[in-house]
């Protein structure tokens, strides 16, 4: 087998063994000499010889190449149509769908119990007396069957990133499923407040697993063209438990006992028999099972998650850049632990993760959690206010949906950040109407309909498209733990800001009495959010995650993310001695050598 005559400048290409990873090493005329003179069948059965590979622009630059399988796939993904992606990932998307259903459960629980602050059977049965006569459930137990329930969920977030690491997100997610289902119990035949409160903390913790697990294996096995939309709709699902629990509310208003509020509990019941069995049919991710190297598992995983309609796509290759990509990971960040999330070019990504979360508290979304409470607070008395939830509730399916299609228009950091000033302007106008419309019936109509523009407008944007970049921002490797630190991050602001809307919407004495006026103080945050996002998030639309990694180790300014062209990146010599002097080994987007 005979080698392309090799100048005596340029820099063989030994290729090792190890992964397929070709590492580029200078050489002087010597070891020209001997790389010509080693012509041999040995040399050709340790490793495949690639082709000749053109000079990199520097001496002692080590460059990780893709091998072809790897490059093909990731060319592939690249180019990969929205029509063609879903013929190919068709019955990965159908499991995503029954996934994601166990949003709806911790959805449902969550808008459930600030519903039922609105419904004079529950404030019989679990209230105290106010002056003015009626039953009422005071603030500091409201914030404390809210602030329980988000205390399970970061107990729950942080086993699921232990666990899901070492038995895997199929193991976890039936457990939690298992588990929620006893903890029903527990508010259902609930005869006092604290027990109610135990049944939040305990019902928390499989609920907290839900948050992260499905987005977790949706962004694992959908290619980079499908992913936003598979993990945004995680947000649709979770609508739709709100939309449930108040047409659940709504429906047993009219009852005169406590089967008013146990009703909705009971049919929390519901989901969790089909979610278990959807979730025994369904694979483990590939790229859990990459990284505990089990390709062949991976392989038959990705053959049962994928289609075998085009003939151009390879499963091989997708596991090779799966493989690839896990091995790049693994020398930029030598572990798989929560501690890693903050070490390096990590920490940055777990930065961006949780603060792209907490956006969504900082924005005042936390007034529609509180829906029922907020619209009587806009002087809508009775049914009305549980009405006007319901509504709302349905535009932001609206809302969901149409932001599949805002994202394919522009990119993820837009609709965040022009979302953002969005809601400003609304929660002033909110704000500043509250102050007329104590007396005034079309001012209290006119804040109503501007808060249903509101959900319209957060539906589109801050909402879905959160679920998205969280996914993105983080590494395959580290991708399980950055979100359960992002939505632990988010659980934290959600009991400050819960418990400050408590007291905002809570009416004297035991609250502030704020009523609608408290869209201006969300309005200040959420300004605040505004600059955050312009500064600091970057754009990950049209990228992989091979992509993402480059550019987070290169250091890439969060605004030119969207103009970066990462096959050059890698070619700048300035990079690339960067590289080697920090000891970091540095890979292009598709598997070419540098020019």
């Amino acid at each position: 087998m005979s080698q392309s005559p090799i100048p005596p400048t340029t820099h063989v290409a030994d290729v090792t063994a190890d992964d397929n990873i070709v590492d580029i090493k200078t050489s002087g005329n010597a070891a020209v000499d001997n790389a010509n003179a080693n012509d041999s069948d040995s040399t050709a059965s340790e490793a495949p010889k690639p082709s000749p590979l053109p000079t990199p622009p520097i001496p002692n630059a080590r460059v990780i190449l893709m091998c072809e399988q790897a490059q093909d796939a990731s060319t592939q993904e690249h180019q990969m149509t929205i029509r063609q992606s879903i013929t190919i990932y068709k019955p990965a998307i159908w499991i995503c769908f029954f996934w994601s259903a166990s949003v709806i459960m911790q959805s449902f629980n969550i808008t459930l119990i600030p519903s039922f602050f609105a419904q004079e059977q529950f404030s019989e049965k679990f209230g105290i007396l106010s002056a003015e006569g009626k039953y009422e459930i005071s603030a500091g137990w409201r914030t404390g069957l809210t602030v329980g329930a988000l205390i399970g969920e970061m107990i729950g977030l942080v086993l699921s990133g232990i666990i899901s690491e070492k038995y895997g997100y199929r193991k976890t997610m039936i457990g939690a499923l298992i588990a929620t289902t006893g903890f029903i119990f527990i508010p259902f035949f609930a005869n006092s407040i604290e027990a109610l409160l135990v049944g939040q903390i305990l019902g928390g913790i499989p609920w907290g697993m839900f948050q992260s697990l499905p987005s977790s294996y949706a962004s694992d096995i959908m290619p980079q063209v499908l992913r936003p939309y598979l993990t945004t709709y995680i947000n649709l699902c979770w609508v739709f438990g709100q939309l449930i629990a108040s047409i659940a509310v709504r429906a047993v208003l009219q009852l005169d006992h406590e089967w008013a509020y146990r009703i909705p509990f009971a049919i929390q019941w519901i989901w969790p028999p089909f979610v278990i069995l959807a979730i025994l049919f369904s694979p483990e991710s590939p790229a859990w099972l990459v990284r505990k190297d089990r390709r062949d598992a991976a392989r038959r995983a990705m053959l049962r998650l994928t289609s075998h309609k085009s003939p151009t796509f390879s499963v091989d290759n997708v596991i090779m850049l799966m493989a690839e990509t896990n091995e790049r990971e693994k020398r930029m960040s030598s572990g798989i632990s929560y501690w890693d999330c903050f070490k390096g070019v990590d920490w940055r990504r777990t930065r961006i993760a949780c603060l792209t979360w907490l956006v969504q508290c900082l924005c005042g979304s936390v007034l529609m959690g509180y829906s029922p409470v907020v619209y009587k607070a806009c002087g809508l008395e009775g049914d009305w206010a549980f009405n006007m939830t319901i509504i709302q509730y349905c535009i932001n399916i609206v809302g969901a949906v149409l932001a599949w299609w805002f994202m394919h228009l522009s990119g993820r950091r837009s609709l965040y950040l022009y979302g953002c000033m969005a809601l400003l302007l609304l929660l002033i106008s909110i704000g500043s109407t509250a102050f007329i419309s104590s007396t005034n019936k079309p001012a209290q109509w006119g804040m109503a309909i501007q808060y249903l523009l509101y959900t319209f407008v957060y539906g589109c944007t801050i909402g879905p498209v959160c679920f998205s970049l969280i996914t993105e921002m983080s590494s395959m490797r580290l991708k399980t733990k950055t979100i359960v630190l992002a939505r632990i991050t988010y659980n934290i602001g959600s009991i400050v800001v819960n418990n400050i809307a408590n007291f905002q919407l809570t009416p004297k004495p035991t609250g502030w009495g704020w009523g609608a006026k408290s869209a201006l103080f969300w309005a200040s945050s959420t300004f605040l959010c505004i600059i955050w996002i312009y500064l600091e998030m970057p754009e990950p639309k049209g990228r992989t995650y091979c992509d993402m990694d480059i550019m987070f180790e290169h250091k890439i300014s969060a605004r030119k993310f969207s103009k970066t062209n990462v096959a050059e990146l890698a070619s700048r010599p300035e990079e690339n001695a960067e590289a080697e002097n920090n000891g970091t080994e540095l890979g292009n987007m598709d598997g070419r050598t540098n020019p």
